[in-house]
């Protein structure tokens, strides 16, 4: 609050002080005290109604001043209420109350909120967990009563497993610390592993798929590194190119960290798009048009690696090949 401002709001009680000590200097004059004494009335008045302006000012300024440092120190800001002192002069009694009232209020609305999305992510978490028993039992009976279809059937499955699995991951990325155990891990076993969960789609698409030096070790979460490199390659296979589509998956050593590439010569991302792939909801135009793309599966990936402590990055050439680069740190992270 600037000296100007508070004289503002004060002009009332100074226009008052002016009044009475013209009321009370003509009344002086008027029983016949001399001009001196009347004068010295006067600027008596005056110094002390400037002391007590002054005085209350420095007051006032310094509460405005507290406030303002709980308000840059505080990340929860709707927890002024609760930090800010009970301010000393009487006009600021009824706002400092509403405030409290306000703030208590917004406190309220704020944990039934936060107990609904719970309710609601344990519903969708139970959803998920129970949806996924009648796919697994489609794809056994697909597997042991093979038709001419049942490679259709089954990449029909694995494209619903795909999208029910991303449902759970987007349902727990909130919370992702308290469900996940960084360890080391083989990124041999991990990329096998999604391999062998994609096989039908590969094979129906007819993906020649290349692996080169992965026999590492990292630290990371298995099933959280999983469902990324997961989205990778279903993203891969999604915007593959109709001739001779390739995947090829390899590492390199680099300074302090081990670094997964996952190339695919498919149909690239345009140069004016590639800032946006991590954002959440980007579908791009090709996606937007020709691939029904949710926008989520590269959010989820670039959220729980920085989650995991890892790096990840997209290059691409569009028509050409698209290069995903996954950076662990080197070293134990076991107590990240």
């Amino acid at each position: 609050m600037s000296i100007k401002d508070y004289l503002n709001k004060r002009i009332g009680i100074i226009s008052l002080n002016i009044i009475s000590l013209i009321t009370l200097s003509i009344f002086l004059f008027s029983v016949g005290n001399p001009f001196k004494v009347i004068k010295i009335v006067a600027i008596t008045w005056i110094i002390v109604l400037l002391i007590y302006l002054l005085y209350e000012y420095k007051a006032i300024r310094k509460h405005f001043d507290e406030i303002n440092k709980y308000i840059e120190n505080t990340d929860k800001k709707y927890l002024l209420s609760e930090i800010i002192k009970e301010p000393k002069y009487i006009e600021a009694m009824p706002y400092y109350y509403a405030l409290k009232k306000a703030s208590k209020s917004m406190r309220d609305e704020i944990n039934t909120i936060k107990k609904q999305r719970k309710d609601y992510k344990e519903y969708i978490e139970k959803w998920v967990h129970e949806v996924k028993t009648p796919i697994s039992a489609i794809k056994l009976i697909e597997e042991n009563n093979k038709t001419s279809t049942s490679r259709l059937v089954l990449q029909q499955l694995e494209e619903i497993d795909t999208y029910v699995e991303q449902a759970l991951f987007y349902a727990r990325s909130e919370d992702v610390e308290k469900d996940y155990l960084v360890k080391e891990i083989s990124l041999d076993e991990c990329i096998n592993r999604v391999i062998t969960k994609n096989k039908q789609v590969l094979i129906l698409n007819n993906i020649n798929i290349e692996i080169d030096d992965i026999n590492k070790s990292v630290y990371s979460d298995s099933k959280w590194l999983e469902f990324i490199v997961n989205q990778i390659i279903v993203n891969a296979i999604k915007y593959r190119r109709d001739n001779n589509p390739t995947i090829k998956i390899y590492t390199n050593e680099i300074k302090n960290a081990v670094e997964l590439i996952i190339y695919d010569n498919g149909i690239g991302i345009p140069s004016y798009e590639i800032d946006r792939v991590f954002d959440k909801g980007f579908t791009g135009n090709k996606g937007r048009l020709n691939y029904k793309s949710t926008g989520i599966g590269l959010y989820l990936c670039k959220n729980l690696c920085d989650k995991l402590g890892l790096l990840i990055k997209i290059e691409s050439k569009e028509d050409k090949c698209t290069k995903v680069r996954i950076i662990f740190p080197k070293g134990n992270f076991s107590k990240f």
